[in-house]
């Protein structure tokens, strides 16, 4: 789950914006509220927040995004207590506050708009608050069996790992098996075995190295393996020792100097 949180000053105009978007929208959270729509609850903000003059963003806004595959089983009941659990973490309780749940396309998330501006006329500090809702976002995840953020991350970073190998597995084969005799037929074989390689020209038409694309991923050769720079490609498909080195120098392969 991800968690967002800033300080604004358009209440009306922010919370409109995504509670208007959603009709019938789906309120999981409220506290010392008695409006049914967001311009009520702004006036309501606002009759608080004329306690303090100094304060020029007097609301606080989050977004709480759980996975997609975890919004999907989520209830209700859940989803409140996503948003309270968060709302402790965030020491925020005992304070005007509304959450509802937005749907956007089959993405479930929580918006949460909190008075910055407690019933004693003091604001609530807001420094890092963007990294502390991401922090309290994570524990809430943790509470509750939901996917975090590190673990995304994670899986997301296993799926690349797996990519660069298929990718590099194909390289070897089309080294190896087919021998291709220039850069254009390294092109061609990788193609028939489903990598996409792209080279990247510069404005002097100059070859500057590949893009290997594979599975909706684009990832430079040197991302892929450190043997898949373009002067490690040349070396293998048999270019002119001198041509390598120059390319190992200077990076870049004029376009008309290819074998």
């Amino acid at each position: 789950m991800i968690g967002m949180g800033k300080s604004i000053s358009h209440t009306g105009a922010s919370m409109g914006y995504g509670w208007n978007e959603e009709k019938d929208a789906q309120v999981v959270h409220r506290e010392h509220l008695a409006g049914d729509n967001p311009e009520e609850i702004t006036q309501e903000f606002k009759i608080i927040q004329s306690q303090n003059h100094l304060c020029k963003k007097y609301t606080l806004s989050f977004v709480l995004s759980p996975t997609i595959e975890d919004g999907k089983g989520l209830k209700e009941n859940e989803l409140k207590e996503i948003t309270e659990r968060f709302i402790k973490e965030m020491k925020l309780q005992e304070r005007q506050a509304i959450a509802f749940v937005h749907q956007d396309k089959n993405h479930r998330h929580i918006h949460l708009y909190v008075n910055r501006i407690g019933f004693d006329g003091k604001a609530y500090k807001d420094s890092y608050i963007g990294k502390r809702s991401q922090q309290a976002a994570e524990k809430v995840a943790q509470q509750m069996g939901l996917t975090t953020v590190r673990e995304v991350q994670q899986e997301k970073l296993n799926e690349v790992m797996n990519i660069r190998q298929e990718i590099k597995q194909v390289h070897e084969k089309v080294i190896v098996e087919m021998k291709p005799k220039n850069f254009d037929q390294y092109i061609k074989y990788m193609k028939q075995n489903d990598v996409k390689v792209i080279p990247s020209i510069n404005k002097s038409n100059q070859l500057r190295g590949f893009r290997f694309e594979y599975m909706d991923r684009n990832l430079k050769g040197s991302a892929v393996h450190r043997s898949m720079s373009m002067g490690r490609i040349a070396e293998r498909i048999g270019f002119d020792k001198n041509d390598v080195q120059k390319m190992a120098k200077e990076n870049t392969l004029t376009m008309f100097a290819r074998r």
